[in-house]
């Protein structure tokens, strides 16, 4: 089975821009945690999982040819490969799927700032997409969930039927590239990958169980946590 792993890279991370910058850079992506970029963290989560057949990074063009150097420097054991991505996740995720081989079986779509993801969840939602077609990671909300129009509460969801979906979000490359097609003819734009496939009506995308270590990096307090879990993973290595 042949697994290609899409990492969109190419955002502008505005709700990091000036974290990033007080460390010497413009993206969240590129962000430092003990030395190396958030990116390559993700982008090593994935290279050592052995369901994985190789790894797509969507960039600006501007940002591929040093990431290739950083790739180079790494001595990944498996393929580590860059494309231009676009001015929206979407367009950097069709753009990356574009060069994904025809031969490619499933395809992993994960937030290039989400690198603790573990190697448990990435074998689980990887065989379930193999067995269902499509998969996602979630995890149930532990607060109360309210319905609201500004700023004033319409009603309480029931948390039961809720889940705060994570990434890798897995689908058999035909069927997200059917997803795709079918959303850039409509003119939609989705929040995530899954949104796209649920379109599909027929199709039936299975949730396995996500982790509150398998954060984005999104805001200037998460790098704090970044740090706590990425010295628990040096600790758990070290045995």
């Amino acid at each position: 089975m042949k697994v290609s792993v899409i990492l969109p890279a190419a955002g502008l991370g505005t709700r990091m821009r000036a974290a990033a910058e007080a460390t010497g850079t413009s993206r969240k992506q590129f962000m430092l945690l003990e030395g190396v970029p958030i990116l390559i963290h993700t982008a090593r989560k994935f290279v050592a999982s052995a369901h994985v057949t190789e790894v797509v990074i969507a960039l600006r063009a501007e940002d591929i040819p040093w990431v290739e150097e950083m790739i180079a420097h790494e001595k990944f054991h498996k393929p580590v490969r860059c494309v231009e991505g676009g001015e929206t996740r979407q367009e950097s995720v069709a753009n990356a799927l574009a060069a994904v081989g025809e031969d490619t079986d499933l395809v992993a779509v994960h937030d290039a700032v989400r690198p603790f993801v573990s190697q448990d969840i990435i074998t689980e939602v990887i065989l379930e997409a193999a067995h269902h077609g499509a998969a996602i990671v979630g995890v149930v909300p532990v607060d109360t969930v309210k319905q609201v129009h500004r700023h004033v509460v319409r009603g309480t969801l029931n948390r039961d039927r809720l889940v705060l979906a994570q990434t890798p979000q897995v689908f058999r490359t035909g069927l997200l590239r059917q997803a795709f097609a079918k959303a850039r003819e409509d003119g939609f734009t989705g929040t995530d990958e899954s949104s796209l496939v649920e379109r599909l009506e027929t199709v039936e995308i299975r949730v396995v169980a996500g982790s509150d270590r398998n954060i984005k990096i999104t805001r200037p307090s998460d790098m704090e946590l970044a740090e706590l879990f990425l010295s628990l993973e040096r600790e758990k290595e070290a045995g």
